[in-house]
């Protein structure tokens, strides 16, 4: 049993660890023995790569218009910011009640955010007021529930 202490299991290889240079050494020692080399160039390498100027990238320099992504708009932020302070809730409370991250809280705040259906529903039911549709900031309307019939 004391012999176990000493004892040293090794599991692997670890003779050329460092992987890269393993065929440039194989490759020195052939040299080095006179063996014959010969080196391959695979046919269609490197296929995949796009070089030069297709005519996509010429219409998109001659375009004159600037392309962005929609974000929410401020009067959304601002209705959120409002909601939220009328319940006394910081962005972080705000963001565990609806399962999402605190940035994303932020963002929608600011108007950074691209706008996402479902994260908007999950804060208009938290907060209580509409954040969609054309009279945003208004209270939510709570729809009653129908009895199931059995």
């Amino acid at each position: 049993m004391a012999d176990d202490w000493n004892t040293v299991t090794v599991i692997g290889n670890r003779r050329n660890a460092a992987g890269g240079g393993n065929k440039e050494k194989q490759l020195n020692m052939a040299r080095r023995q006179g063996l014959a080399i010969s080196t391959d160039q695979k046919y269609g390498a490197g296929g995949n790569t796009q070089k030069g100027n297709t005519l996509n990238t010429a219409k998109l320099d001659a375009e004159t218009e600037e392309l962005k992504h929609k974000t929410v708009d401020m009067s959304v932020g601002k209705a959120i910011q409002k909601g939220r302070q009328a319940k006394e809730m910081t962005q972080k409370e705000l963001a565990t009640k609806i399962n999402e991250k605190p940035q994303v809280i932020v963002e929608y705040e600011q108007g950074k955010a691209l706008p996402n259906q479902q994260v908007l529903a999950k804060m208009e039911r938290a907060l209580g007021i509409k954040l969609r549709g054309k009279d945003k900031g208004q209270p939510l309307e709570v729809k009653e529930k129908k009895p199931n019939k059995k």
